[in-house]
């Protein structure tokens, strides 16, 4: 039961093993460009919206084409994943700790998809979220990804689902073992009100047919935000970052974050506009 003063999603590790979650940060861990971090804030925001999740521990996995191979350290001879495998020593732990109803009820780490090339991971984890909050399960924004495998993307409904917190991968590569380190992101999973991707929120989308549609206050903003600025070349780089953040900072809820009302938003690739 979730109060006021709860926080928005509450992770429970049921593992003794692997890295807490924690804050995604605007630098993509130091490896976005400089002039990103201090310039981009539409780049930077999405960067940091969310949570990294890691892999419970360092392993590999290899996929010949039509069957999925695994190891780790503590296993380092290579394992073929027919259905599904357990963490190291897991079943026990869990055991240790659950309801005697529960024990053997320990979840999967691995488990081999039916689609050839795909594997779904557990992460270690199950989330908990304020009601009508959910969670975007996506591969970490704007970090290089492992090589050799990419990530689905998922919306959980965390409010009421209360189990393991999983991410389906999909080898883009065969006969090359992928490494997935503890140490380094594997997952970002993010808040989105229910109503975000709700139908009547979907729906209320409209398209301008061509500039002609435009009106007079569409003009005035675009010369607000474009023209006016590029008329003074001794202008700060970085002003829509520096309001942006201001905004941000205003926001009592801790909110706003890039409003992404075109390319002059980031300078970073498009260096003649603040």
């Amino acid at each position: 039961m979730f109060r006021a003063n709860d926080p928005i999603v509450r992770f429970h590790q049921l593992t003794s093993r692997g890295r807490a979650p924690m804050r995604a940060d605007r630098s993509a861990m130091g490896t976005l460009p400089m002039r990103a971090v201090q310039y981009c804030e539409a780049l930077t925001s999405a960067t940091a919206f969310g949570w990294w999740l890691f892999p419970p521990i360092d392993l590999e996995l290899l996929w010949d084409g039509s069957d999925v191979f695994w190891r780790c350290d503590e296993a380092p001879d290579w394992m073929p994943l027919q259905t599904a495998a357990q963490l190291p020593d897991y079943v026990e732990e869990f055991d240790r700790v659950a309801p005697a109803a529960l024990k053997g009820c320990s979840p999967p780490f691995l488990t081999a998809l039916p689609e050839p090339g795909t594997v779904q991971l557990w992460t270690g984890l199950i989330a908990q979220t304020a009601p009508d909050w959910h969670l975007l399960v996506r591969a970490p924004v704007n970090l290089p990804p492992a090589g050799g495998i990419c990530l689905f993307e998922g919306i959980v409904e965390t409010d009421h689902w209360f189990g393991p917190l999983f991410t389906n991968m999909r080898f883009t590569r065969s006969h090359m073992p992928v490494r997935l380190r503890s140490d380094y992101p594997l997952v970002q999973v993010q808040p989105v009100p229910r109503h975000s991707y709700s139908n009547d929120t979907l729906d209320r989308m409209q398209v301008t047919p061509g500039p002609s549609e435009l009106t007079a206050e569409h003009w005035d903003a675009y010369h607000a935000s474009i023209v006016e600025p590029n008329s003074r070349p001794n202008r700060s780089f970085g002003a829509y970052a520096t309001t942006a953040r201001k905004k941000r900072h205003q926001c009592p809820q801790g909110a706003g974050a890039a409003d992404g009302r075109g390319p002059g938003a980031c300078p970073v690739t498009h260096a003649n506009i603040p």
